[in-house]
């Protein structure tokens, strides 16, 4: 079941429309986003580069800046110590660049997700240490890494920070920050930057910006628009909002990227078959984040930095293959797992579960996270998947809207040994005997209700499909970047009837159906999803013989209503409008 709602959102359209040079389905789109005053609308219709604020409202980057001026010029060692995710590989890669050109020396670490764990750990602050490091600066972590900053310091190192992490609070509800030389990061209490979510990799960059108006660099406007490029493929790998200068961000560094000489991204491209001048932010969410993700999950994320910072091609397409084909075996991990804890959801009596607690004791550890959000996204319900780990048992949840996961986890912190996250996603270690504790006391204290638990498809625009047409498909791309905070418009059309259809994929991965309006507009709508969910809801519906006249090819009295996004597919020189099923009933 799904609940479906048409947006009624008022507003002076007409008004939106002249102003803005835009047709109703766009303006109505844009008041559905809660645009309605025109100075945002035009902001966000024409995100500027030139309206990123200035690194110097980060509260800290100018004492950063000073310090790292100085270390620069009296040639002290320095460390950076990045995170093993993209967010984390590529801030590594904005501060080793920039420091390196600089003439730094600089040289990074990136902890091992399993070994180390998550950000700076004691022994990466000893090595530091015994490899005589003067100055230590982390990315995307360390906001909480209280007692691993001490020891630098006591061991009489410089630290800086940038994070963009949460602050640690303590049992009182106090804000602590690291007792660090300088600590960059947005969500201080006393930082005035006006936007505060931005990622690891934009406060980096940020950093380093400010950084380079000390230093006379050719071509700097290049290069910072270079280090944009990368900063926006973290934004969205890393589910930033894309919004303000996140949408700025990832807007202006799609096009830098389609013109990109990076060897490394470059070979990731071409291997994975992506054309540089239809790039867009589904690429870097869905193939190259993946792809840069799996060398950290199934080996090491070094292998990601490097190769984002090979000078070789034929070393980048050597490390573009290998880090595809982990990328593919992460894939088939992750549907074996997908599977088992469905079937273990579904004969293990868990199915009426409010909160789904899935024990998977032989999963990878490093994609119990993709799992849960899998499982989340087929139920609709908060899921943590738990595996065995060296030392007891860890895991990952996923969450819904209306459900903070860390809130409800910490309510029983007293079964965990270890617990972090926030209230869409949270990673837990506990003992294996704590694990049906846990379940169980999740549900008893469950504050979602039934009708919690039934998705909400929010719809746009209810759009015949004679109004879709080339034209509104093309100012549509107006609304690009669509990521998290910026979906794409989602339309509806009621009564289709089923033509024909078409199965899709060796593995029958889809189908195209030939649909019909009561106005006799034809057009192809295709379905990628649960095949298997789809022809049983038409059976429910209208019967075995009629599904089966459908996949025969012979007429039927099927009808179907859908919500979709039009596209236009190009094939061969030949060109056609086809929309693109979300949900169907």
């Amino acid at each position: 079941m799904e609940n479906w709602v048409i947006k009624n959102y008022v507003a002076d359209f007409n008004f939106i429309m002249e102003q803005c040079g835009v047709s109703e389905v766009v303006a109505r789109c844009l008041v559905n986003k809660g645009l309605t005053e025109l100075d945002e609308i035009n902001a966000y219709l024409n995100p500027d580069i030139n309206n990123l604020y200035d690194p110097f409202l980060m509260k800290d980057i100018e004492k950063a800046v000073d310090i790292l001026t100085d270390k620069i010029s009296s040639k002290k060692a320095i460390r950076i110590i990045g995170d093993y995710d993209v967010d984390g590989v590529v801030s590594t890669y904005v501060l080793y660049q920039t420091l390196s050109k600089l003439g730094a020396l600089v040289d990074y670490r990136i902890p091992d997700r399993i070994k180390d764990g998550y950000g700076i750990n004691s022994n990466m602050v000893r090595e530091a240490f015994n490899d005589n490091i003067d100055t230590i600066i982390t990315c995307d972590n360390g906001i909480v890494a209280m007692e691993q900053v001490q020891l630098a310091k006591d061991m009489g190192m410089t630290v800086i920070v940038t994070d963009h992490h949460n602050l640690y609070e303590d049992d009182e509800g106090a804000m602590l920050l690291p007792p660090a030389d300088a600590v960059i990061n947005p969500h201080r209490p006393d930082c005035e930057y006006p936007f505060e979510n931005l990622c690891g990799a934009a406060i980096a960059y940020k950093l380093m910006e400010a950084l380079l108006r000390s230093y006379a660099v050719a071509d700097k406007e290049a290069y910072l628009d270079e280090l944009i490029s990368f900063v926006a493929i973290a934004t969205v790998c890393d589910v930033m909002d894309l919004v303000e200068e996140n949408r700025i961000i990832v807007s202006h560094g799609l096009k830098l990227l389609q013109n990109t000489s990076n060897n490394g991204l470059l070979a990731l491209m071409e291997t994975n078959g992506i054309e540089k001048s239809t790039l867009s932010s589904f690429h870097l969410g869905f193939v190259i984040g993946p792809c840069l993700n799996a060398s950290g999950r199934l080996d090491s994320a070094l292998k990601g930095l490097e190769l984002l910072l090979s000078n070789s091609k034929d070393e980048a397409v050597l490390l573009a293959e290998e880090i595809k084909g982990l990328n593919n075996l992460r894939k088939d991990m992750t549907q074996e797992n997908v599977d088992k804890a469905v079937q273990i959801i579904e004969e293990c009596g868990l199915k009426d579960d409010k909160v789904l607690v899935v024990y998977l004791p032989d999963c990878h550890e490093s994609i119990a996270g993709i799992i849960a959000g899998r499982i989340k996204e087929r139920y609709h319900r908060p899921t943590l998947i738990l595996t065995d780990a060296e030392n007891g048992v860890k895991g990952s949840g996923r969450s819904i809207e209306l459900y903070n996961m860390i809130e409800e986890l910490s309510k029983h912190r007293d079964l965990m040994i270890k617990l972090g996250g926030h209230p869409m996603a949270a990673g837990l270690s506990l003992s294996s005997e704590n694990v049906e504790i846990l379940r169980r006391k999740l549900n008893e204290d469950c504050p979602l209700t039934d009708d919690m638990l039934i998705p909400k498809v929010s719809i746009d625009v209810e759009l015949p499909l004679g109004y879709v047409s080339e034209q509104m498909i093309n100012e549509l791309k107006l609304l690009e970047p669509f990521g998290k905070g910026n979906g794409k418009p989602l339309f509806a059309e009621r009564n289709l009837r089923i033509k024909s259809a078409f199965i899709l994929g060796k593995n029958g991965s889809g189908i195209r159906l030939k649909v019909i309006n009561k106005y006799n507009k034809e057009m192809d709508a295709l379905y990628f999803g649960d095949l298997s969910s789809f022809f049983g809801y038409l059976e429910d519906k209208y019967g075995e013989e009629e599904v089966e006249k459908l996949k025969t090819g012979r007429g039927n009295n099927m009808e179907i209503t859908i919500t979709y996004y039009p596209r236009i597919n190009e094939y061969n020189g030949f060109r056609n409008i086809q929309v693109m099923i979300q949900n169907y009933r």
